[in-house]
């Protein structure tokens, strides 16, 4: 296992209890890691700390508030390119195949494009298919970076440490793109409903399905483009 992988899959997870007390594990783990400069193991020392020392609950509404209440921040990827279309039900029941292919089975109820379930499984991986699938993501994982440096937020140092890791330089067209999405005050209950007043994620086939983002993302890890009829993510 990808100690490294896992520990980034952990700390950018639902803060608990349990994470805190494993955090001094965690934390080592990243510290003594050499694909990441020493720069980027010292930016990650502030998340840590505050992920172990920090009242569990105001750790929980920090969270919350960057990662389940503002779009833009979100940690199911295939969001940021296919948003709520049927385009993205196609891509995570591949994805779904893929881990399970890969005799992986993800027991939580986060969508398979979430990033720490997807750092979960890419862990189990040897490095040169994990850091090629984070190549394909690394113009959304700069922008959720830059977003998060915007914030003054610790999480950005997380991401960071991923953009190291992809060892490619992102497409600055395409995160451009991404950073022109509007942001959304995550207090303003109204403006809220009224984004996420779409269509359903369905988990179907699409003829029609895919964008290059995705596809890339899929092709680097085997995944046809098209998923078989009838598959259904549990």
């Amino acid at each position: 296992m990808d100690r490294t992988l896992k520990a980034l899959s952990l700390i950018l997870s639902y803060p608990t209890e349990g994470l805190q007390t494993a955090m001094p594990e965690i934390g080592a783990v990243l510290a003594s890691e050499p694909r990441l400069t020493a720069a980027a193991r010292r930016a990650l020392r502030p998340l840590v700390e505050a992920l172990a020392q920090r009242d569990i609950y105001e750790l929980q509404e920090t969270y919350v508030m960057l990662f389940d209440r503002s779009r833009t921040l979100s940690l199911n990827l295939f969001e940021h390119v296919h948003g709520e279309s049927r385009d993205r039900g196609g891509a995570m029941v591949s994805l779904l195949e893929t881990y399970r292919d890969g005799g992986f089975e993800p027991t939580t109820s986060e969508l398979p494009d979430h990033l720490p379930v997807l750092l979960e499984f890419l862990s189990t991986q040897p490095f040169v298919v994990a850091q090629e699938t984070l190549a394909d993501a690394a113009h959304i994982i700069e922008a959720l970076t830059e977003r998060l440096f915007r914030r003054d937020s610790t999480y950005a140092s997380a991401f960071a440490a991923l953009s190291q890791l992809a060892g490619v330089a992102a497409d600055q067209a395409a995160v451009a793109e991404l950073m022109d999405q509007p942001e959304t005050d995550p207090e303003d209950l109204e403006a809220l409903d009224a984004v996420w007043e779409e269509s359903e994620v369905r988990f179907g086939p699409d003829p029609n399905a895919g964008c290059p983002a995705s596809r890339d993302m899929l092709a680097r890890m085997d995944l046809p483009t098209n998923p078989a009829p009838g598959m259904a993510a549990e």
